[in-house]
């Protein structure tokens, strides 16, 4: 896995960073940019020494989006490269997966926003765990305003993530919502000074990545797959998830580093 023509790869420590990387076009969503994506999370799930993932864009933007004016004529930018559609063609829904609509990475992924994160950037960010924004950057689903429908995932998730009310209102006025209202609304969780999104998510990821990988791994799956269910239900299954880990050789040596004052040393065991 590594870097396609819309998409960059790199690591910090133990975060793998992927970069959003068409700022000509906001970041707008392409083929190669999708395909890019769709491999980062399954680069990251499969590498142990890969503890979190930070999701980002270049230019000062996240994502613009579904590429309009290729929407208008031939379609998706890059899908005329014959290596972009033999992965398609190969999986049909691999840009849904990519978009993170049905996807869901095992490491904790977190969103570091500046600039434009509208229509398809605002749906791939419900697909993130964790949101992080400059103070200048803005969100919405802007789809209605053009005749279409967002179907990343938006009349579904949108609801269960904020309060209703205020789903329906991003979702049926196709207005733009500033950095202060998504957090006001819960749609993201910190604010920052414009240009640091990028410095304070990989900060909270490295916060992640001190932690054990396997108690972060069964706790993010535990939230998710309790997130339907009803108290008694989620309560029965957070204990087929947590006890476990209890049994690691983790969760013994986070006991032993707390009681002999020193960093712990997880092994994944």
């Amino acid at each position: 896995m590594g870097d396609t023509e819309h998409l960059s790869v790199r690591r910090e420590g133990a975060t793998l960073v992927l970069t959003l990387n068409r700022p000509e076009a906001r970041n707008a969503l392409s083929l190669p940019m999708l395909v890019g994506l769709y491999d980062g999370w399954l680069a990251a799930d499969a590498d142990d020494s890969v503890r979190s993932v930070v999701l980002t864009g270049a230019g000062g933007a996240f994502c613009a989006g579904m590429d309009l004016k290729a929407l208008a004529g031939k379609g998706m930018r890059g899908a005329d490269d014959a290596r972009w559609r033999e992965r398609l063609a190969a999986d049909p829904d691999l840009h849904w997966k990519a978009m993170l609509r049905h996807h869901r990475p095992r490491k904790p992924v977190v969103a570091a926003v500046e600039g434009p994160c509208v229509a398809g950037g605002t749906e791939i960010l419900q697909g993130t765990d964790i949101r992080v924004a400059g103070e200048s950057a803005t969100f919405g689903l802007f789809e209605v305003k053009r005749g279409l429908f967002p179907i990343g995932g938006s009349t579904v998730r949108l609801q269960r993530q904020i309060p209703r009310t205020h789903a329906l209102e991003m979702l049926l006025t196709g207005r733009p919502y500033t950095a202060r209202e998504a957090a006001d609304v819960g749609l993201i969780g910190h604010v920052v000074p414009d240009g640091t999104a990028l410095e304070r998510a990989l900060a909270i990821a490295e916060q992640v990545n001190a932690c054990g990988p396997l108690a972060v791994e069964a706790v993010k799956a535990s939230v998710y797959e309790t997130a339907d269910l009803s108290e008694a239900e989620g309560l029965a299954a957070e204990l087929k998830r947590g006890w476990p880990v209890f049994d690691t050789a983790d969760a013994k040596e986070g006991a032993r580093a707390f009681a002999e004052k020193r960093p712990p040393v997880y092994r994944r065991a």
